[in-house]
């Protein structure tokens, strides 16, 4: 079948199947439930009918019973009468009236949701040609969009809409009592290290954390430990490495699972029982649901691509980004790296909301650190930009006292200072490392009787 595209045409939509799916609500109220979960008002043609389905919506969050007198009064009380010629009750029994049966209601709000997405599908190629015509517009600014609008029309449940604050309030009544009724239950997706995990209440979702530190001090490590921990929980998690190969992150989970140091598994020289070993944990780390990418300098525009492909065909939990100041943000920043970090940083938060997981960044601190006799980083260190201070939800400093004080008395301790949490409590915590296996672990309490000494 050809057409002609001079031709104009109306946007799809089946003004029949929209009403049946009003009259087979109000018919059979049971089956509302099933459909609310992803037919919304905006998916209506038809504007009337869209006003009808939103009342049905608010009565139903309020656990009131649907039929024609509850949605007519609904519709009075949100000020939209007026947009029915006769009363809208009169209007809702005709529906009832005109509905062949409600057996089929399922199959007709399916038929508008494809006719929706089809609308949303022209709106959004409509966008891309408009852009496509701005000659001043980056090639790669171009593209970036164009993907970012078909995804928000194929992944509804990840695009940020207009919220009513009843509807808010439902949703946050309903979390919180479930977290009374789950104490145990992780609020975020788990780190694997105690203390770290109640201070945060895991990673949250949509939240930009950024894990800073001076060079060598195992920035990389912590990152890739809380990988290791979340994806043995079953999470799908996407590592962004611009200084690490591929080789070399394997490598270091490998260390990690198996207890042999880095320098043995360089070289090879493994013994039978650590051969064994290692055979068992590579078998164990090809089954995580871990995906590594190692291209160099990388733009926000790439990632975001990448994220999104692997989102759709297998699902994400956490990005992680190793690291933020080894990124590219292309054309039109080669003179101005603070502007350029700042672009970068703006992107992997906006990121992190589009995608709605949590997006792990390392970044570099300053020299001011190694220029004061207190050594532990601030948020003023943060290297090259404010603005990674400004979007990140939690910023995270790691601080090891041997890399300045040889003579410490605790030269496998690693303080965490959570030194800026948006929507909790800071502080710091103790975690052990073991440098050898490039490994964070949980520092151990060890209880002593002072009746025995």
């Amino acid at each position: 079948m050809t057409t002609n595209p001079g031709v104009l045409r109306l946007a799809p939509h089946s003004p029949e199947a929209e009403e049946a799916v009003i009259g087979g609500v109000l018919t059979d109220p049971d089956v509302f439930l099933g459909i609310a979960a992803y037919l919304k008002p905006e998916d209506f043609h038809v504007n009337r009918l869209a006003i009808v389905w939103e009342a049905m919506m608010r009565v139903a969050d309020r656990n009131d019973g649907l039929d024609v007198l509850t949605v007519s009064e609904e519709i009075r009380a949100i000020g939209k009468a007026d947009q029915f010629e006769d009363k809208a009750r009169g209007f809702l029994v005709n529906l009832i009236n005109r509905t062949p049966t409600s057996i089929h209601t399922e199959a007709y709000a399916r038929v508008v949701e494809r006719l929706a997405i089809r609308r949303r599908l022209l709106t959004a190629a409509d966008e891309i040609k408009m852009l496509a015509y701005d000659e001043q517009l980056p090639i790669e600014k171009i593209t970036g969009e164009a993907e970012s609008r078909i995804f928000r029309v194929t992944e509804r449940n990840m695009r940020g809409d207009l919220v009513p604050m009843y509807q808010a309030i439902d949703t946050y009544f309903a979390r919180i009592e479930h977290q009374m009724q789950h104490p145990d239950e992780p609020r975020g997706l788990p780190t694997g290290f105690r203390d770290l995990d109640e201070l945060l209440g895991g990673l949250q979702r949509s939240d930009l954390l950024i894990f800073a530190g001076r060079p060598g001090t195992g920035k990389t490590s912590m990152l890739l430990s809380i990988a290791l921990n979340a994806a043995k929980l079953n999470a799908r998690i996407l590592i962004f490495t611009m200084e690490m190969g591929n080789d070399q992150i394997v490598q270091r989970f490998v260390s990690m699972e198996t207890g042999i140091n880095t320098q043995k598994l360089r070289t090879g020289q493994l013994d039978a029982r650590e051969y064994s070993r290692f055979v068992e944990a590579t078998g164990r780390l090809g089954n995580l649901r871990i995906f590594i990418d190692d291209s160099a300098a990388i733009t926000p525009i790439e990632m975001r691509t990448k994220c999104r492909r692997i989102a759709h065909e297998f699902g994400l939990d956490l990005v992680i980004v190793d690291y933020m100041q080894l990124m590219s943000a292309g054309t039109g920043y080669e003179n101005n790296r603070v502007q350029e970090i700042s672009y970068i940083s703006r992107s992997l938060k906006e990121m992190a909301r589009e995608l709605n997981v949590p997006v792990f960044s390392a970044a570099q601190l300053s020299r001011a650190v190694e220029q004061r006799q207190d050594k532990h980083p601030m948020l003023s260190d943060l290297r090259e930009s404010g603005s990674i201070e400004q979007d990140s939800d939690i910023v995270m400093f790691l601080y090891r006292d041997i890399m300045y004080n040889e003579a410490t008395e605790f030269p496998n301790k690693a303080e965490i200072i959570v030194a800026k949490h948006r929507n909790g409590p800071t502080g710091t915590i103790d975690l052990h490392f073991e440098r050898s296996l490039t490994k964070f672990s949980d520092a151990k309490t060890m209880k002593i009787d002072l009746n025995s000494l």
